[in-house]
């Protein structure tokens, strides 16, 4: 039937002196307007339509040559909905075979380790073609469409480069990354060392987002798990800024005071012992096995050199003396 449609084209086309033209036609770079041209096809679209869409966009040709090639191909039927951009080499038949093959121009939106699902918002907002569906629904309203209820969004979406066609809706994005993250924590509680003092998949992603935001250097994240585990093991608090400043909110200007550390909050580490509710980030996989696996030393602590490394001291002794040397400049 194609044969006969395509035949039919052609014959038609010598019945008025243009048969050879357009085979030549079909075989040469369209004409743009522009260095290429971009068309989005919507599902039900009418492939008259959908010739003028492309001559519209920049293509520079007869928008009647275009549909009668398209609908005598028969290939018509075939072309699928999404986002189409040809350059300069396109030809009238590769037009066609990127619609029908579904080959779309993609876009993309990344999400960073560490990242909170306040930056990860205005990363999904900001994001070109990404159709906003979530601008003004509260975090809980966000979850409600994914299907999640009574949970604090905070550290389930995992943070991953993510490819979309362009009008495709942000919450799209987000239950893929949703779902990403359930799959990576449920792989790393599958292959946690049986002894470290966690419960369940939801406490390893809260020491996981931890550990994502102590780590300076990425070789030490399985000792920053360590001596976190090891605290929660003797009870002690896990005394972790990161968890102060994420309790403060907005308040927090970017300069933690002592009186912050002394006002109590539910991520007040300093004050409350155990784990906070609910994770501070999104942690990546490093992070995920990092906690799931922690290095076995004995250290309880751990103080910044200033280049990025840490040093693990066993002892608070230890500890206070590297803090004189390496935070006191004694």
């Amino acid at each position: 039937m194609k044969a006969i449609r395509y035949l039919l084209f052609l014959a038609l086309l010598t019945a008025v002196g243009a048969g050879g033209a357009v085979w030549w036609w079909l075989q040469q770079p369209l004409q743009l307007k522009g260095a290429s041209a971009e068309f989005s096809v919507e599902p039900g679209t009418p492939v008259r339509a959908i010739a003028q869409g492309w001559v519209t966009a920049g293509v520079d040709t007869s928008p009647t040559l275009l549909y009668f090639w398209f609908r005598f191909s028969g290939e018509a039927h075939k072309i699928r909905a999404g986002n189409f951009e040809i350059d300069a080499l396109a030809t009238p038949r590769s037009l066609l075979r990127k619609m029908v093959s579904g080959d779309e121009t993609l876009a993309v939106v990344r999400l960073i380790d560490g990242w909170t699902f306040k930056q990860f918002r205005s990363a999904l907002a900001q994001a070109p073609g990404l159709k906003a569906t979530i601008t003004h629904l509260s975090d809980a309203q966000v979850m409600q469409s994914l299907g999640e209820t009574a949970q604090s969004p905070e550290g389930l979406f995992y943070p991953d480069t993510y490819a979309y066609t362009k009008g495709t809706k942000d919450v799209a994005v987000l239950l893929r990354a949703h779902r990403a993250m359930k799959r990576r924590v449920d792989q790393a509680w599958g292959a946690r060392d049986a002894n470290i003092p966690l419960r369940s998949p939801s406490e390893l992603l809260i020491l996981a987002s931890i550990v994502e935001k102590e780590t300076g250097a990425p070789v030490e994240r399985g000792k920053v798990a360590a001596v976190f585990v090891n605290r929660l093991r003797l009870g002690m608090p896990l005394q972790t800024d990161p968890t102060v400043i994420y309790g403060l909110g907005d308040a927090f200007d970017g300069n933690l005071r002592k009186r912050d550390l002394l006002t109590d909050t539910p991520y007040n580490t300093y004050t409350r012992k155990g784990l906070p509710p609910t994770p501070i980030a999104m942690p990546g996989k490093a992070s995920l096995m990092a906690a799931a696996q922690p290095e076995s030393i004995k250290a309880l602590y751990f103080v910044a050199r200033g280049d990025g490394t840490s040093v693990f001291s066993d002892t608070l002794p230890q500890h206070n003396r590297a803090v004189n040397q390496y935070q006191r400049s004694r």
